[in-house]
């Protein structure tokens, strides 16, 4: 790829062979090409705008649903930092939200604001441009349930604006393309009373904190739910609770965990899921599909 001296000039800052482990929650993978953390939005843009268009870009959040590959990922990795995690208050049930923005920030702003319907988002473990690609959800609620509308930085450096309705959001997916990074989202809850809105966020975390290995290395839920299906019941139907192949294992709380125990190649864990899939569809007959991204190179 390109030296740094053929890539754009930036204000913030521009890494090349950047360590990529660090900032997801398996810490497992290889190094970024290049990761580029923008001072701002104008920033981003003016570099995709002068980015060679044959180089790939991927956006990371707080890289919680995510293996990166052991050979690491090519191109620019675009990681938003502390300027793109504001939040404004635009009426009374209604909040503009950055894309670096998190879960947590999102919902505890809309818990202090009296806006209720946005608590499921602290149940989700990633930024607003994450669950706003991958139509998050937790709890019964998902990012289609209260998004008006999101800003997009495309891959050549356009600046579109998409409706809801725009995203043609299916379960866990969206119809943004490769490239783009969400610089903001629009979420409309309801009005609602702080305590009662604090008491269904703390009640969310408590369920969160027994259920699932939140204190390990993980990363979040790794198969999609099929149709009339619960993907864990079929990880444990399937025998794998607690299965293991080199560092990695099935978490024992919760099946549909993997886990880094401490030495896990991203190799042994996307292994791994491998198995758990093969072995759950030798048992049940059903495909299970990776919710996880995997990214880079093997």
């Amino acid at each position: 790829m390109s030296s740094i001296a053929e890539l754009p000039q930036v204000k913030g800052k521009l890494k090349s062979d950047a360590p990529l482990a660090p900032l997801v929650w398996f810490k497992s993978g290889g190094n970024a090409e290049w990761l580029f953390e923008p001072a701002d939005e104008a920033d981003l843009v003016d570099f995709l705008r002068q980015l060679d268009p044959d180089v790939p870009v991927m956006a990371l959040g707080l890289g919680s649903n995510m293996i990166v590959r052991d050979g690491g990922v090519p191109g620019v990795v675009v990681r938003l930092g502390k300027a793109f995690a504001k939040i404004d208050r635009l009426d009374e049930t209604t909040l503009q939200c950055g894309g670096g923005a998190s879960g947590i920030l999102v919902s505890s702003t809309a818990r202090d604001a009296g806006v209720a319907g946005l608590e499921f988002l602290r149940g989700i473990p990633g930024t607003v441009g994450g669950f706003v690609r991958m139509n998050g959800g937790a709890y019964g609620r998902e990012v289609c349930d209260i998004l008006l509308s999101c800003r997009v930085a495309l891959r050549d450096g356009t600046v579109e604006k998409w409706p809801a309705e725009r995203l043609g959001y299916t379960y866990r997916h969206s119809e943004l393309p490769e490239g783009a990074v969400v610089l903001s989202a629009v979420f409309r809850g309801t009005p609602g009373q702080p305590e009662a809105i604090g008491a269904e966020m703390d009640a969310i975390a408590r369920a969160r904190e027994e259920s699932q290995p939140l204190r390990s290395r993980t990363g979040g839920s790794t198969f999609r739910n099929p149709p009339g299906h619960k993907a864990w019941a079929l990880v444990d139907a399937a025998g794998c609770r607690g299965m293991t192949l080199g560092g990695a294992q099935v978490s024992e709380k919760h099946c549909n965990f993997l886990l880094n125990t401490g030495s896990a190649t991203s190799s042994d864990i996307e292994a791994l899921g491998e198995e758990v899939r093969r072995r759950v569809m030798e048992k049940t007959n059903i495909q299970l599909e990776w919710e996880i991204q995997r990214v880079g190179v093997e």
